[in-house]
């Protein structure tokens, strides 16, 4: 029974975990990217264990962990005092994997090591899809085509492919701005805290870590009210000024002050999210990551639950027929979409690990290669082992 051929369309983190967990399956893939090469973007990010646990079962672990640095704790902190309002020490026994902080682009690489060069095709601005129930066809800005027996959509919060298939619309801005920075830890007086912290305030907030296993780099994003009218898609990573950064948090602990008087400039991008999704398929093309549940960055769970998905996905279509895709698509989407639409709301909401003693286990516990798919995978108050039983 030949295995369905899959086009996924974006290579970013989902595209290319996806390619990793499907090539994994046994099932041939091909990438089409919009962008003409692969760039080294400011940014950090965090893997906690539900996506560290996806990314040992492709491979990539050994390299994340020589790189990356592993933080303490989840460490939740008041903006101005330091007082501690939660702090969840995170041992590697705690949740089955590390949590690791990184550069977004070693994360990225680490990705890329596992897919061949050949099958990766840049330049592939995707603007048209045809399915007739029988393959797909892909159309590109260049005039090339190409065809797949199903095509995933993993292009983002701009996504095309989710024009295509769902209806435009547009992502929504609550009039939050996220200034972030990667930057050398020398120029720092002294060290920060080995924990991952999130400083609040108010009506705004700041995380800061190292995103190097020897402390050399650090990295911070924070949220402040701003408006967005200088956005567009392009402008996802515009300059961002600097002393203005630093008068929105002058009044906060003397640790964020330091980090950000040490700071030598920084990028802003506005803060996108959507309400969840009617479908996240027709027919044989289905969306995945933030192509269909964008999210704030408020719980570190964008790339995370894109990272889930990949997973999952390959569980499904693995050993299927072609006949069968459209109900491999349909598995999916009934096990993942109560996930992502509740961490979706959390997110949004921006409470997650502010205080209280909730157990974050249904989320950091969450095992994409082992959970039964044939139920919803776990939320709040349902715990990995009830979803699993």
């Amino acid at each position: 029974m030949p295995s369905p051929k899959i086009a996924i369309v974006g290579a970013g983190m989902a595209g290319m975990a996806a390619a990793g967990t499907l090539r994994q399956a046994g099932i041939e893939v091909e990438i089409y990217e919009q962008a003409h090469q692969f760039g080294r973007i400011g940014a950090g990010i965090q893997m906690l264990p539900n996506s560290m646990k996806v990314l040992r079962g492709i491979g990539v672990e050994p390299m994340l962990r020589e790189r990356a640095f592993a933080p303490f704790s989840h460490l939740n902190r008041v903006g101005d005092t330091g007082e501690i309002k939660r702090e969840l020490p995170m041992p590697e026994d705690l949740y089955g994997a590390p949590f690791l902080c990184m550069h977004r682009a070693d994360l990225h690489e680490a990705l890329t090591s596992i897919v061949p060069n050949e099958i990766i095709h840049l330049d592939k601005k995707l603007v048209g899809l045809e399915q007739d129930g029988g393959p797909v066809t892909l159309s590109f800005s260049d005039g090339t085509t190409a065809e797949a027996d199903a095509v995933i959509g993993a292009d983002g919060v701009h996504s095309v492919v989710r024009e295509i298939i769902i209806g435009p619309d547009r992502p929504i801005h609550r009039g939050r701005i996220a200034y972030r920075s990667v930057f050398s830890s020398h120029l720092l007086p002294k060290e920060i805290s080995r924990s991952r912290t999130k400083w609040w305030g108010e009506d705004r907030h700041i995380v800061i870590y190292y995103t190097t296993c020897d402390r050399s780099q650090l990295y911070f994003v924070t949220s402040v009210p701003e408006p967005a009218e200088w956005m567009t898609k392009e402008s996802w990573s515009a300059k961002g000024d600097v002393k203005e950064l630093r008068k929105a948090y002058a009044g906060f602990h003397s640790e964020v002050r330091m980090v950000l008087e040490a700071c030598p400039d920084c990028h802003k991008w506005a803060i996108l999210e959507r309400d969840p999704l009617p479908s996240w398929s027709q027919g044989r093309v289905i969306l995945i990551g933030d192509a269909c549940h964008p999210m704030t960055p408020y719980m570190a769970q964008g790339a995370a639950t894109s990272i889930e998905d990949a997973a999952v996905l390959a569980r499904c279509l693995k050993d299927i027929s072609i006949e069968a895709i459209e109900s491999a698509f349909r598995r999916f989407e009934a096990h993942r979409k109560p996930r992502t639409s509740r961490i979706q709301e959390i997110s949004s909401a921006n409470t997650w690990m502010s205080g209280g003693n909730d157990d974050p286990g249904w989320l950091y516990g969450y095992d994409a290669w082992n959970v039964s798919l044939d139920e919803p995978a776990p939320t709040p108050g349902r715990s990995e082992k009830s979803a699993a039983a």
